[in-house]
């Protein structure tokens, strides 16, 4: 991990109708590091994140990648949407997985890490062959390139949904509670190969309930509540040192583990 800003965000708000979702979002990830986001359900994680790509887009403040901002140009001091070609092209930068794998059931493992490459990069088919076969051997699935969806379990379709991810060579990773669908016995695969990319210097945003897992492998915890940043730090920081009753209540649901 180094000292330079990759991604930060600033003052962001973002509002679905009259409900106000994020009141004012700070928040830094630098190079290399592993930030988590922690919260109850409707605290505004997964909204954030979909406002970092481009799935959102928030009403206020800021989202620079690389200090460029997300998703519009300042002109005569008012936001101006950026067209889809820019978006896409920043959207190409940050990787994102979610929840559900979102995998074309029509094309192979190999074929779904292939698309974006040979579509969105412009590789060869030679090369995003090539480059997929890397990343499905890395990701444990190298003599499953041949299978369909339907053919792999969970743990293995969503091995292959960070595999895809992966191979675009973003800037930044973006996780969603990524083994949230999974059978309990298969999260421990995905858990692990996300701890690889962490360990490999990859820059990664996640939202997770796996908090073992937070507490082993992310650089920097943030804690919110209601749409705000509760408190942040580090692990040891936020799990062992809670500065508020809702936090001391959240870490309470795991069974004591950070009593």
């Amino acid at each position: 991990m180094n000292d330079q800003v990759l991604l930060q965000a600033r003052g962001v708000r973002k509002s679905f109708g009259s409900i106000e979702v994020l009141k004012g979002i700070d928040l830094d990830v630098r190079q290399g590091q592993v930030v988590a986001l922690i919260g109850a359900s409707g605290s505004g994680k997964t909204t954030f994140l979909r406002c970092v790509n481009l799935l959102e887009e928030h009403d206020g403040g800021d989202i620079l990648l690389d200090g460029e901002p997300i998703g519009y140009r300042v002109d005569g001091g008012r936001r101006r949407r950026l067209s889809e070609v820019k978006v896409s092209a920043q959207r190409a930068r940050i990787g994102m997985v979610f929840q559900s794998f979102n995998l074309f059931p029509h094309l192979t493992a190999e074929g779904n890490v292939m698309l974006g490459l040979t579509k969105v990069l412009g590789k060869s088919k030679a090369e995003a062959r090539e480059i997929a076969g890397h990343w499905l051997d890395r990701v444990g699935l190298g003599e499953r390139r041949a299978h369909y969806p339907y053919q792999l379990s969970g743990g293995q379709q969503q091995r292959v949904a960070i595999a895809r991810a992966v191979a675009m060579q973003p800037r930044l990773l973006l996780f969603d509670e990524v083994t949230s669908a999974l059978d309990p016995e298969l999260v421990a695969e995905v858990l692990g190969v996300m701890k690889s990319l962490a360990e490999s210097g990859m820059t990664m945003l996640l939202v997770s309930h796996e908090m073992l897992f937070v507490r082993e492998v992310s650089n920097h915890v943030v804690f919110m509540d209601q749409g705000k940043v509760a408190q942040a730090g580090t692990p040891k920081e936020v799990f062992f040192q809670p500065q508020s009753e809702r936090l001391k209540s959240f870490l309470g649901r795991f069974h004591g583990l950070f009593g």
